[in-house]
């Protein structure tokens, strides 16, 4: 089974694109799947097995086993997309008549309202760069771009020089399956992209790197590193645990709520592909909706 994860993975890599770490997350479901199939389910080795003997019960005892290891419904359900793949792909190449998987369903995700910050605390936060040092003022720069424009963080180190229209307050965002959008930002955010942007050849010697982002060596910076340097910054304001990167975002979505901004309008801002997803943000928002009853019904 191994030649046949290889050749799923490279076909991934070569035919589909798919980034690095999504290989690797598809490699570790694979893997444990097999060690599952080898030593609970099947009992042998793995040269021995075979892919044909694969049923829809595997799978679902499979399931059960990842339930048994306290593993999230999400994260279960993550395991499922990928059997559900890699036989996809078999019964294309002709390995195996049919896919186990795609009868399987898929668990209930369980329903988490997402964390937001106060604008008190993003303030705070923002307060934390030492803008006496080149990389201060590179963090404030992304910090003030995450709030305004609700961006995910890998769409954040993914942006280049090119992609920034300052003066319009614009920004090209290349956001999940490679859909481009175009997000606005603020004065604040435009004062601090400027004024990085003044500063940034001091990173960047290398006139050939398009990153818009870069780190001390001058090359484009990742997301572990904005994520290690949004906790520093969490820990310099003393501000609670639990939050991310990824916090702006929800931060930003419910902010613009809260102020009267449209639903659609927001989904189009996040670049979510449908309107439900942008929906858990009005669960922030029952006091409003309530107020908005008491003062509209006439026999409230």
């Amino acid at each position: 089974m191994r030649t046949e994860i290889g050749d799923f993975l490279d076909y991934l890599t070569y035919e589909r694109n798919v980034s690095n770490n999504t290989i690797a997350a598809y490699r570790d479901d694979l893997e444990s799947f097999v060690g599952f199939l080898c030593n609970d389910y099947f009992t042998m080795a793995r040269d021995q097995l075979e892919l044909g003997r694969v049923d829809h019960l595997a799978v679902r005892s499979y399931l059960a086993h990842l339930s048994r290891r306290k593993l999230s419904r999400a994260s279960t359900a993550r395991h499922l997309s990928t059997l559900r793949s890699f036989f996809k792909y078999l019964v294309r190449e002709g390995v195996v008549e049919a896919n186990p998987a795609r009868t399987v369903s898929t668990p209930k995700r369980e329903k988490h309202l997402p964390n937001v910050m106060q604008t008190s605390d993003v303030a705070v936060l923002l307060e934390q760069p030492d803008l006496s040092t080149t990389l201060g003022v590179r963090d404030l720069a992304w910090l003030e771009l995450l709030y305004a424009s609700g961006l995910r963080i890998g769409e954040l180190v993914g942006i280049d020089v090119d992609d920034v229209e300052l003066r319009a307050r614009l920004v090209k965002v290349h956001g999940k399956g490679s859909k481009e959008r175009i997000v606005p930002f603020g004065s604040k955010a435009e004062a601090a992209l400027g004024a990085y942007l003044a500063v940034r050849g001091e990173l960047a010697t290398d006139a050939d790197e398009q990153a818009l982002f870069v780190n001390y060596r001058g090359q484009r910076i990742t997301t572990r590193s904005v994520r290690r340097l949004f906790d520093t910054y969490l820990k310099q304001a003393a501000l609670r645990a639990g939050i991310s990167p990824h916090t702006m975002r929800h931060s930003f979505a419910t902010h613009l709520l809260n102020a009267g901004a449209d639903l659609r309008g927001i989904q189009e801002l996040l670049g979510h592909a449908s309107l439900s997803t942008t929906q858990k943000y009005t669960h922030l928002n029952d006091w409003q909706l309530i107020a908005v009853y008491k003062k509209a019904h006439p026999r409230a």
